[in-house]
């Protein structure tokens, strides 16, 4: 089946910069919109962003001109930029994909294991 498995996370200290990458294997017909959502300790999970296959990118407020969303559909990878890092994006980062697996099947919803990132000094 389906999998997506993230890279890239780690400690930084605040101002500093770190990619994230996202990975999707297995059995997989096409890959559509994928993103990045971040959940910190006692909070919800918020969005962080999302490309679509066409390149279109939609930001959350908090990192708008300071994240960068990109994607390789040949690799059927999503990486995700972060520069400018402040104490506040300290959360586990979850990559998610909306993926069809075969020509027959319908579009699901993925989500890797997430990746922890922690800004501080």
């Amino acid at each position: 089946q389906v999998q997506l498995v993230e890279s890239g996370g780690g400690l930084v200290q605040p101002g500093g910069s770190l990619t994230l990458s996202c990975a999707a294997s297995g059995t997989i017909f096409s890959v559509n919109t994928m993103g990045w959502y971040r959940q910190a300790p006692g909070k919800p999970r918020e969005l962080v962003a999302t490309i679509t296959r066409a390149s279109r990118t939609v930001y959350a407020d908090s990192v708008k001109g300071r994240f960068t969303i990109s994607r390789d559909n040949a690799k059927n990878t999503v990486l995700l930029q972060m520069n400018s890092l402040k104490p506040d994006d300290t959360a586990v980062y979850y990559c998610t994909a909306i993926i069809r697996a075969t020509v027959t099947g319908s579009f699901r919803d993925h989500w890797g294991q997430g990746t922890q990132v922690t800004v501080s000094s």
